[in-house]
């Protein structure tokens, strides 16, 4: 019976990419105002972000953040069926890829993309897929079928390769050598195994130091994919290779990193991924921040 729906709610998605973009938009605000109301938790989560991150804004600016937030995530949430079905002509208009030409090194060098946490990171990872046949980090889902759609969606313009969290820096390492660029999401709190502690926006925040790991073992450049949601799409930017990384030590590097992230934070702050608990591992005796 679960599978039965699960496929209704596929083909309801699959009949929304039919639809203009201001409609689908339309859509996803009306869906983030009603997430919104409705989602005392994740609500609590991101004002409870945002007030640790930004302690100098009052609360009524907090508030008109998270609700611009859950009305940018519906939309992108919605955005995802373009992603799945669209045409390739059609997503090349809506989502506009700038310097491309860092994707890929002239010195023949590993390349990880480090894409933080934006709402377009979905549609910028379709539009780098055009391009180059990369490597990211797939989880399995327990429905088959939502399983499947999300397998088939990212296999859709090439052969792309596809590794579970499990399976460890060993084959992540394989496929950059292999000459697989790696879409790298580095910003989320996976807990404190293998995670050191540095801050973000001034919090002390679990962080896994993989990218300085990573560019150490491999002499990889890390080129920035930054993924904004705009009125008529996305833009994506690819910016230029980093330069002076990694630097003097992993926790200089991993520290290096989100102040990177900040920096970007700060140019479209409701389009940040703030419902996920970014602070929920705390250091030893550190109170808990979420209820």
């Amino acid at each position: 019976m679960k599978v039965f729906f699960t496929y209704v709610l596929v083909g309801f998605l699959w009949l929304l990419h039919w639809l203009p973009l201001p409609v689908l938009r339309a859509l996803g605000g009306g869906l983030g105002r009603v997430l919104y109301l409705f989602g005392k938790e994740r609500r609590n989560v991101a004002l409870t972000n945002l007030r640790l991150c930004f302690p100098e804004k009052t609360e009524t600016e907090h508030e008109r953040i998270a609700r611009a937030h859950f009305i940018a995530f519906a939309q992108a949430a919605l955005d995802r069926t373009l992603g799945w079905w669209a045409s390739r002509e059609r997503l090349e208009r809506l989502i506009r890829i700038h310097g491309v030409e860092h994707l890929t090194n002239p010195e023949g060098r590993p390349v990880v993309m480090l894409a933080p946490h934006f709402v377009g990171l979905d549609a910028g990872g379709t539009v780098v897929s055009m391009h180059v046949v990369g490597c990211s980090v797939f989880s399995k889902q327990k429905n088959p079928v939502l399983n499947n759609l999300l397998y088939d969606g990212r296999m859709r313009f090439n052969e792309a390769v596809l590794l579970s969290r499990q399976d460890g820096m060993r084959k992540i390492l394989k496929a950059l050598k292999d000459g697989h660029p790696f879409y790298y999401l580095p910003d989320m709190d996976f807990g404190p195994k293998e995670s050191i502690f540095v801050p973000f926006f001034g919090v002390q925040a679990a962080t896994i130091p993989a990218l300085s790991r990573l560019v150490r073992l491999t002499n990889a450049v890390v080129v920035p994919v930054i993924a904004r949601q705009v009125a008529d799409g996305y833009e994506v930017e690819v910016q230029p290779p980093w330069e002076n990384f990694p630097g003097e030590s992993v926790e200089a590097d991993t520290a290096y990193m989100n102040r990177f992230i900040e920096t970007q934070v700060l140019r479209m702050p409701e389009q940040y991924f703030w419902l996920h608990k970014r602070f929920k591992t705390r250091p030893p005796g550190e109170q808990r921040f979420y209820k």
